[in-house]
């Protein structure tokens, strides 16, 4: 017989996304200041507003774990430190896509244990690192990664124009 998850693994699971969301945000702020080059100037101002909206994401799982009773981490997952802009760019779009099957695995979560409202933020953030994945694929040239599944192949480049 199968159990139900936890509170407390809801809140462990919550505070491994707050340390992503800290990672987003440091990241996304670096990259918007330095990425270089004409062709990367649209996406480094986009880049700036993923960055608020990670913030507004890494307020609102705060609020939730400290609801179900547990502690914020104060700890970011590692930044990639790069020079390229290709490179920042696809660790962020991996980091995006990582996400985006973690929050998706969390819903399942959330109602699991009844907890709709949380649910319904988690789906909030969701909608919102899904645009931010197709920003950064399109910035790079390529598809939107299919993230269905727990492991994907590489996004295929589109063909150049």
């Amino acid at each position: 017989m199968a159990t139900s998850p936890s509170r407390a693994e809801l809140i462990d699971r919550l505070n491994e996304h707050l340390a992503r969301e800290y990672q987003a945000i440091i990241a996304y702020v670096v990259y918007s200041q330095t990425l270089k080059g004409a062709e990367y100037m649209a996406i480094a101002k986009e880049l700036e507003v993923h960055a608020a909206e990670e913030l507004a994401h890494a307020l609102t799982i705060s609020k939730h774990i400290d609801y179900l009773g547990g502690s914020p981490t104060t700890k970011p997952e590692a930044v990639k430190v790069t020079d390229d802009a290709r490179e920042m760019l696809r660790a962020d779009l991996e980091n995006e896509n990582r996400t985006i099957r973690a929050y998706r695995e969390r819903v399942r979560q959330c109602e699991a244990l009844g907890e709709y409202a949380i649910a319904e933020d988690v789906r909030e953030i969701l909608r919102q690192e899904q645009e931010h994945q197709t920003d950064l694929a399109t910035a790079l040239g390529e598809d939107v990664p299919d993230v269905s599944v727990a492991t994907s192949a590489p996004a295929k480049s589109k063909p150049k124009r």
